[in-house]
């Protein structure tokens, strides 16, 4: 499978959760031969919470702006919804059944959203601070952000992403707490580095929410997996968390940076505050990109679930 288009965007607040999508798909599909109304094409919506807590009336407002035909497949995993949905799609054009598959994600911040975090006391005052010591907290954002994927036998005129594996595990751990020894997370990563090699990924997308524990616990599973020199990023200091957004949004960007031979900085870093030190950094690095580099997103979202991809230039 591989990634054909791609768009992200940071819709006005006037805009519902449908208009959001339909014109993050439009832009992500405008420069390909796609069509959502030929029923060889498969619609995935990545979200936690849909609008007004309501994931079917929204999906179905899309699918008929679009005139697509079929049910839009609905992907919510907590926080992990944007991986969970990219490993959906890769399913499903394995499985043959389409020729084509449009991925989106979205989220709108509602009180409901706000007052659930702030009651978990994870809300910070200040811009977040991902793997910082000063970390006290995550701020929320909104983003709508679509990846668009063929089968990797649809002609190329020049090298794109190609999806290599994907893994999803739950930990069990807490509701809303991760595992304190990354288990789900490191079990992830396991399993999409099998059949290749640690040299050839150039960097890896974390959650990076810049609260105290998932910060801790993805340096704990990065540790475990034997990654501590790969460099890493996270975009929450940025945007903020962007919840069923978040994975195509940080994917997509990390994306877009790598292929420019950018390995983006993690804004509000400033000084270790995990256990195990990570190869991040809060200014831009450089380098020379190349065929078989190779990229891994990481998230980790209540309820116990762990999710990560692996993508590949060629």
């Amino acid at each position: 499978m591989k990634r054909i288009g791609s768009h992200s965007v940071f819709a006005p607040a006037e805009k519902t959760f449908a208009e959001r999508v339909v014109h993050s798909i439009n832009k992500a599909i405008e420069n390909t031969e796609l069509s959502l109304s030929d029923g060889q094409t498969a619609l995935i919506i990545s979200s936690t919470k849909g609008e007004d807590l309501d994931l079917i009336k929204p999906s179905s407002q899309v699918a008929e702006i679009l005139h697509y035909p079929n049910t839009p497949i609905v992907v919510s995993n907590a926080c992990t919804s944007g991986v969970c949905a990219q490993i959906v799609a890769a399913r499903l054009l394995q499985s043959k059944q389409y020729k084509a598959v449009v991925v989106t994600g979205c989220d709108l911040i509602t009180e409901f959203i706000r007052s659930g975090f702030d009651v978990l006391h994870a809300l910070s005052k200040n811009p977040a601070r991902p793997f910082d010591i000063a970390r006290d907290g995550l701020n929320l954002g909104e983003a709508v952000a679509t990846m668009v994927f063929v089968d990797d036998n649809h002609p190329s005129e020049s090298p794109c992403w190609h999806y290599e594996s994907g893994s999803i595990h739950n930990d069990a751990n807490h509701i809303s707490g991760p595992s304190r020894t990354g288990e789900g997370s490191y079990l992830c990563l396991q399993d999409v580095l099998k059949d290749t090699t640690i040299d050839t990924i150039a960097m890896i997308g974390l959650h990076g929410t810049g609260t105290l524990y998932n910060d801790e616990m993805e340096s704990i599973a990065i540790h475990r997996a034997g990654l501590d020199q790969i460099p890493v990023n996270s975009f929450k200091g940025v945007y903020g968390h962007t919840l069923g957004a978040a994975g195509l949004l940080e994917t997509n960007l990390c994306l877009h940076s790598l292929e420019k031979g950018i390995i983006p900085s993690t804004k509000g870093y400033e000084t270790q505050g995990t256990t195990y030190s990570l190869s991040v950094s809060s200014e831009e690095r450089y380098f020379i990109p190349y065929k078989g580099m190779q990229f891994i997103k990481l998230l980790s979202g209540f309820g116990g679930t762990n999710a990560a991809v692996r993508y590949k230039w060629q």
